[in-house]
């Protein structure tokens, strides 16, 4: 059987099982275990070979997600798929999988041979390791309305750390760049400075050093390399929370930086003050330096992002097209990309050119999903539960603070979450003009850039209308 390592289909028809899996499983399980596989896809699709870095690894993923990536190639190709995972280089021995019965096969047993082959590891390169992704610059972040603040802190931060923005605290929901972002700095900075000790890391694996020294007593070494460096870009800081021991090492570790005029950048979720279970004192160093929000990328950015990411993968979008994925696909850039690919993969798939009708297939679970979920009248209804007002106050003609503001936030989501007309919108609403909508939209879009409490409101009530 042929395989074709740079198999253009193939390649997307991996990266689509990525990325549904991204969405699938929670964030720290899929950067941890999926997200740094490779595969090889043979050229008739027939097999995929996943290479796994370690046998720990490989035994992990056989065990809990060889089932599961199975299953989603079946589903993406259509057709039986068969699933190797390998370290290379070794004699490799067939294990076997069987998935059992299905509700669409029942009684059927598939069986799913998965090749193991021992390797050592790879050496770990020479020198200071930064973690940095070189692919992530400010040249390949697409600029917008919604994250141009973030990105010029962040550009003042690379050409001259270590003065003012310190630290630089970006936050925002899932998928909206800000690990993006974090790199871009990181990777600016040893361009201009090769020497810079730099160093990119998740919250979590912060957790884990400061309990593998503390196990080991080997807190000297992790001073060493933490209070040594010159820029730290750390990753969702929320999840210092209610780890005391962990946020006294962070807490040691900010202060050192800052004395040697390192700089330090983070991103959490939510703004400083909005942190729960983190110590008053880390909170109030998070929030001395600059704190910068980026928010979902508005109509014009996701449409510019979908065309550059379609010609990052040798691949045409026109504009018509990247239009009507952009007005179906609002949440975030990591949503965008991943119904880009699965509208790549299924024209390669069907050899078809890409067009509307193709992307509104390709993306027809999307749609559909959205479609069942977010409606006016369940924006009105979580509206109103949120700010605890009755959902005929939505339609009727009273005016006090405690209702109209709610009133227009959920007009704001209404025109964000929906396809709905600004007149369809007013009709909706008690029949009020599209003016007024028109009004309120503008107003809460204005405020949200402003007000850092209502942009966290707004943050919550579209987690909880988006499930």
């Amino acid at each position: 059987m042929t395989e074709e390592p740079n198999n253009d289909a193939g390649q997307g028809l991996w990266q689509v099982c990525v990325e549904q899996l991204g969405q699938d499983l929670p964030e720290q399980q899929f950067n941890t275990w999926i997200k740094p596989l490779t595969a090889t896809v043979a050229e008739d699709f027939s097999k995929v070979t996943v290479h796994v870095a370690n046998r720990f690894k490989l035994d992990w993923i056989r065990a809990q997600y060889a089932g599961r990536i199975s299953a989603m190639l079946e589903a993406l190709y259509g057709q039986p798929v068969t699933l190797e995972l390998a370290l290379a280089h070794r004699e490799s021995v067939t294990r076997t999988y069987v998935r059992p019965p299905s509700a669409d096969r029942p009684g059927v047993q598939e069986t799913q041979q998965i090749t193991t082959s021992a390797a050592p590891e790879e050496p770990a390169a020479p020198g200071f390791r930064t973690r940095l992704n070189a692919a992530l610059t400010f040249d390949t972040l697409v600029e917008g309305t919604a994250n141009r603040m973030a990105r010029s802190a962040a550009m003042h931060v690379a050409g001259s750390p270590g003065h003012l923005y310190n630290p630089l605290f970006i936050y925002g929901g899932v998928g909206l760049g800000k690990t993006h972002l974090m790199h871009a700095v990181g990777n600016q900075l040893l361009a201009d400075k090769p020497d810079s000790k730099v160093l990119y890391i998740h919250a979590e694996q912060f957790v884990s050093d400061v309990v593998k020294a503390y196990q080991r007593r080997t807190f000297d070494e992790f001073k060493e390399r933490y209070h040594s460096l010159d820029l730290l870009l750390i990753d969702d800081v929320q999840f210092f929370a209610n780890k005391d021991r962990t946020q006294e090492e962070f807490f040691n570790a900010f202060e050192a930086l800052l004395a040697k005029k390192s700089h330090i950048v983070m991103t959490s979720d939510t703004y400083p003050k909005g942190l729960a279970n983190i110590h008053e004192r880390l909170v109030s160093r998070f929030d001395s330096g600059l704190t910068v929000a980026i928010e979902p990328p508005e109509l014009e950015m996701r449409v510019a992002i979908l065309i550059n990411k379609a010609r990052a993968e040798n691949a045409d979008m026109p504009e018509e097209v990247a239009f009507f994925v952009a007005k179906n696909v609002r949440s975030n850039v990591r949503e965008l990309e991943g119904a880009l690919r699965k509208i790549l993969a299924y024209s390669r798939f069907n050899q078809k050119e890409v067009s509307i009708q193709l992307a509104r297939e390709a993306l027809r679970d999307l749609l559909s999903i959205q479609n069942r979920q977010i409606s006016v009248e369940n924006i009105q209804k979580t509206v109103a539960d949120y700010y605890k007002i009755k959902v005929a106050d939505m339609y009727s003609k009273k005016r006090p603070a405690s209702i109209a503001r709610p009133r227009q936030i959920a007009m704001y989501l209404a025109k964000e979450l929906t396809q709905k007309s600004l007149p369809e919108i007013g009709e909706l609403f008690g029949g009020r003009d599209h003016t007024t909508v028109l009004h309120a939209v503008r107003k809460i879009a204005g405020e949200r850039q402003q007000l850092t409490e209502l942009n966290q409101q707004l943050h919550v009530l579209e987690q909880t209308l988006k499930g």
